[in-house]
């Protein structure tokens, strides 16, 4: 019997946590199901009266239909498509309490967070359901199952945590800050877009079984690089023409297999990821985001106060007016690494990618790949800013629009791999 890694994933965190246990539950040796509550108190967990440190409800292996629901689950955290949904996962659930944090910084405030702990490749079944649609092509199936296991992998293979939320440069000239990935303190991975989209078996329906084949097929495989350690493999959902370099998404530290890649058969060909076939987006795009229709080429239109107003109220920086937006640095791919905000007040150089495009919005932009136009009147003051802009996402490793295209025009799964993962080698662990 082939076994799993465990893993814990952080569901969602709320100072009252409502759930329903579908079978049987035991916690502190007794049996549990139906609706259920907790709640933070005195910085322990409340349940039916009594004050707990934690709880921890474990299925009854007996049970194999056995499986949670967790109410009011934010998904999209921060980003245009944010909202609540009703989760179902199966595995075991535990709740504990965590204090809130801001830019990485405790402040006096308590939540309950949700965990579930189950094994690794029933968590990779419900990512690719969740991530893409699960009837997408075999191949990207694959591709996905063996990025998104070596992403998962990567930091416990290399017994490194780092707990820091944002690392970078802040002072009164600039902000070059970027978002670790493996900051999460209590559990593993959380199941945002911080992370990877996890939402339990609750897009995993019957033609999920592709999925499971895509999992069994590739089970155990990772990509490894020239020093034989797993790949710190990224992905996003289109990277508009070319892939961008590690550095200039995260921490300064250049990995060969995350080179900038052109997303075409031939140079100067067209783009793997230039498509606007509705069959194959269907498979990658799940139903809010379809709700994206403009990700490959993208426009955004500001007045100039509508601009001032965002950065200042995202920034928590008073620029005053916006003046301009002046690109200071770029990848290879054409994305913004840092980016000078000159306004009446004050000027500043902003970045990296996930910072520039979270400024500049009151989501996300789609990407930080984007040229500046600026409307001026009479007296050269900043009137209107227009964002002409391609890819959605930031563009490091695989581009889950391109590796459809490349499953459907006759790819392996490992020569997907090896286009937007360079130098890799596929192997078992």
């Amino acid at each position: 019997m082939k076994t799993q890694y465990p893993l814990s994933v952080g569901i969602m965190s709320d100072p009252v946590i409502r759930f329903c246990l579908d079978g049987t539950f035991f916690f502190n040796g007794k049996p549990y199901s139906g609706e259920q509550q907790a709640e933070v108190h005195l910085g322990h967990v409340r349940f039916q009266g009594e004050l707990y440190p934690e709880l921890l409800f474990t299925h009854d292996a007996a049970d194999p239909d056995s499986r949670f629901t967790l109410h009011d689950v934010v998904i999209g955290v921060g980003f245009h498509w944010e909202r609540k949904e009703e989760q179902v996962f199966q595995g075991d659930l535990k709740i504990i309490v965590e204090h809130t944090t801001i830019a990485g910084l405790p402040v006096n405030h308590e939540n309950l967070t949700a965990i579930n702990l189950i094994g690794i490749e029933d968590y990779l079944t419900s990512v690719i359901s969740s991530e893409m649609s699960a009837t997408s092509h075999m191949e990207l199936l694959k591709a996905h199952a063996v990025t998104s296991r070596s992403w998962v992998l990567c930091p416990i293979m290399r017994k490194e945590k780092n707990h820091e939320t944002v690392k970078g440069i802040r002072n009164d000239k600039q902000r070059i800050i970027w978002y670790e990935r493996d900051a999460h303190t209590n559990f593993d991975v959380c199941a945002d877009d911080h992370c990877q989209r996890y939402q339990g078996i609750t897009r995993v329906s019957a033609a999920a079984e592709n999925v499971r084949k895509a999992i069994e097929a590739t089970w155990g495989q990772v990509i490894r690089d020239e020093k034989n350690e797993v790949c710190d493999a990224r992905f996003y959902k289109c990277c508009g023409g070319k892939t961008e370099l590690f550095e200039n998404a995260w921490a300064d530290t250049h990995y060969s297999y995350l080179e900038c890649v052109e997303d075409s058969a031939t140079p100067g060909g067209k783009s793997f990821c230039d498509t606007q076939d509705a069959r194959i987006l269907s498979q990658v795009l799940n139903g809010y985001d379809q709700e994206t229709a403009d990700f490959y080429t993208w426009t955004v239109n500001y007045t100039a106060e509508e601009l001032s107003a965002i950065v200042n109220e995202r920034s928590a920086i008073d620029f005053g007016t916006i003046q301009d937006l002046r690109p200071i640095r770029r990848g290879p791919s054409d994305r913004i690494v840092e980016l000078e905000v000159v306004g009446s007040k004050k000027s500043m150089i902003i970045g990296k990618e996930l910072e520039i495009r979270r400024i500049l919005s009151r989501s996300h932009l789609y990407s930080s790949a984007f040229e500046v136009e600026i409307t001026r009147d009479a007296a050269g003051q900043a009137t209107a800013f227009t964002l002409h802009g391609r890819g959605w996402g930031h563009g490091v490793g695989l581009c889950q629009i391109g590796a459809a295209v490349m499953a459907e025009e006759g790819y392996s799964y490992e020569q997907i791999l090896s286009h937007y993962f360079p130098g890799s080698r596929l192997t078992e662990l």
